[in-house]
């Protein structure tokens, strides 16, 4: 008989080979104990530990999403025209900022887009291998680096950035109004820092309609010459499940990266883009939702106080940034789970610098978050 010889793929093709890649317990999985001690409070659990809108977007956008009569076709993986000037249009009205539609592409929201585009990136330049990212964020930005598989590296700010991580560097995230701190990030310095190295820098930037003392910032309003920025509707017109983004910037890098995306399928959904020019085109719904948001900070600001716990409104974005007042992330959430019947995200979760805080995300509607007062003692008028 002729001897089998095993696929490459086999185990037994290299018994002494190192492992594949295994993904990591996903973070919020990590939470279900949490869940059932705050379930079993009179009223249930108040889930605060992700931010996922609550509330409605405009009826005229779901009439949108309802009546486009754009299903049945395939549509454009860079958006469609319609689209592409709305978004345009929205970062000219609201930010100052011109952008040809040609320099600005659609993506399935963002969250795709932080997670993809260091693969894409690597194609492109195979000999840089670094992805450096702020050391306490949203857990994707590593995560893209490891799918990637490229390193990846925090930084407290620009000038802790090492030379030889600096020269082997693909991209440098920053994230700004930052999730989980609500911090707004100095970006004429982080485009001049990308500018300097030859460093591509890609801006999150989800969350800018939602800034608390100052107008929302674009790194864009720098000129767009080595830089991208990433928008999405997930929190701004509560269509996080519609999953509708953009990019914009650097023509070169948006370019590259629509082509990329074209070939591998990436499409926003003809109904959802249809429905994104509307949003786009209403800022009426932006205000309204920034001052719930802002209310919902402050009664959970006070809640937080209420249990001894220092928190102050941040600078921007929908979240409580709090530090467990003995530095014990975990044992302040089973504290507020068990006598608040709140669900909140240990800081572990966005780095080991974050460990000793939580997030507390005020997404629940405002009867429930005057529910969790309530059972602190927190006045709610």
């Amino acid at each position: 008989m002729t001897p089998v010889t095993p696929s490459p793929g086999s185990r037994s093709a290299a018994p002494d080979s190192p492992a594949g890649f295994e993904p990591p317990p996903y973070p919020y999985d990590r939470l279900d104990d949490l869940r059932k001690v705050a379930d079993a409070l009179e009223g249930g659990a108040v889930d605060l530990s992700i931010g996922t809108p609550c509330d409605p977007p405009p009826a005229a956008v779901v009439a949108a999403l309802a009546g486009s009569d754009a299903e049945r076709g395939y549509p454009p993986s860079i958006g469609t025209p319609a689209f592409r000037e709305a978004a345009a249009g929205w970062l000219d009205r609201r930010f100052g900022v011109a952008i040809e539609p040609g320099h600005l592409a659609a993506c399935v929201g963002t969250k795709e887009m932080v997670a993809g585009t260091p693969h894409w990136l690597r194609l492109r330049r195979p000999g840089r291998d670094t992805v450096l990212y702020p050391h306490i964020s949203y857990p994707t930005y590593a995560m893209g680096a490891t799918l990637a598989g490229c390193r990846a590296v925090p930084y407290r700010d620009l000038d802790s950035i090492a030379a030889p991580d600096a020269d082997r560097a693909l991209c440098l995230w920053v994230n700004s109004p930052a999730n989980p701190t609500g911090e707004l990030t100095d970006l004429a310095a982080a485009a001049a820092w990308g500018r300097r190295h030859g460093v591509p820098v890609l801006s999150d930037e989800c969350y800018i309609e939602f800034t608390w003392e100052t107008p929302g910032r674009t790194i864009l309003s720098h000129g767009p010459d080595g830089v991208v920025a990433l928008h999405s509707l997930s929190k701004r017109s509560n269509l996080a499940g519609a999953r509708a983004g953009f990019y914009a910037g650097d023509p070169d890098l948006v370019g590259y990266l629509s082509e990329v995306r074209k070939h591998a399928g990436f499409m926003v959904p003809g109904p959802v883009q249809a429905a994104a020019v509307v949003a786009f085109g209403d800022d009426d719904h932006v205000d309204a939702q920034r001052d719930r948001y802002r209310h919902r900070l402050d009664l959970m600001a006070a809640a937080m106080r209420s249990l001894g716990v220092e928190c102050n409104t941040p600078p921007a974005a929908f979240y409580l940034w709090a530090r467990a007042p003995d530095g014990d992330a975990w044992a302040l959430a089973h504290r507020l789970a068990a006598e608040a019947g709140v669900v909140v995200s240990p800081g572990e979760f966005y780095g080991p610098d974050g460990a000793a805080h939580v997030r507390v995300a005020v997404v629940q509607p405002d009867d429930r978050l005057e529910l969790v007062a309530r059972r602190l003692g927190v006045p709610t008028d």
